[in-house]
């Protein structure tokens, strides 16, 4: 342990998969956000704050079971030229059911539905989203891990790269959920967002590659965009003002 601490090349090491994992773990703060908006804010802050211990949880436990994790990379069964191994199959299960559940949610706020069903039986909204965050945790899990399996060779600088990004994701998840709640357009972007990325796990599944910066390039500069026409028609607004 103590060569790792007196390493530079562990401490490099350590700052990129960091790095790395906190943008992998983007894809669950958006989902977080958009799928705890629809129930009660103290419900919504405790599933929340249970997605990101489970995220933690499942990313950890996968690391301590890296033999088998390693062991899903190989194929199971062929199908026209391609061969899935279960990671395929439960990175396109996940891209699908991202794919699926943004797209009721696109759905549910053209249609102008406000949710009023799941405040009537706030327990069993509250377990249907832990339920769906627990589901697509595994998934972010997995690709997170196998990620950092390849970009580190050290058990103990992968589980302080988790650690470090899962508080990161923490501190970040509350302001973004509470700014995706009060304003209905960057919610509508998020579930775009959550389409793309669900696209992109299932390319993944049938060993289709998509360059996952040019996602987050993405998604960077549409959110910068829409910062943007929040602040200006904030300003709008306090200009409309009569002044007194």
């Amino acid at each position: 342990m103590m060569h790792l601490v007196t390493s530079p090349e562990a401490w490099a090491a350590l700052l990129t998969l960091t790095a790395l994992e906190i943008v992998l773990g983007i894809d669950n703060v958006i989902f977080l956000s958009v799928i705890v908006s629809r129930i009660p804010a103290p419900q919504a802050n405790r599933a929340r704050q249970i997605g990101l211990a489970l995220a933690l949880v499942f990313r950890i436990l996968l690391l301590s079971v890296l033999v088998w994790l390693i062991g899903l990379t190989a194929p199971v069964f062929s199908f026209s030229d391609y061969a899935f191994s279960w990671r395929d199959l439960i990175l396109i299960g996940g891209g699908l059911f991202l794919i699926a559940k943004a797209t009721h949610e696109i759905h549910a706020e053209v249609e102008a539905e406000d949710g009023e069903a799941g405040q009537k039986s706030g327990g069993s909204a509250f377990f249907w989203v832990i339920v769906q965050i627990i589901v697509i945790d595994i998934v972010f899990s997995l690709d997170s891990i196998i990620t950092a399996i390849g970009m580190a060779q050290d058990i103990e600088i992968m589980i302080a790269a988790v650690v470090i990004a899962c508080l990161i994701m923490y501190i970040s998840s509350g302001p973004v959920s509470r700014f995706v709640a009060e304003h209905p357009t960057t919610k509508m972007l998020a579930l775009a967002f959550l389409v793309l990325i669900g696209v992109a796990l299932v390319a993944d599944g049938f060993r289709f590659h998509i360059p996952r910066g040019y996602i987050y390039f993405a998604i960077a500069f549409s959110a910068a965009v829409e910062f943007f026409n929040v602040l200006a028609k904030r300003n709008r607004r306090k200009a409309s003002k009569p002044s007194v």
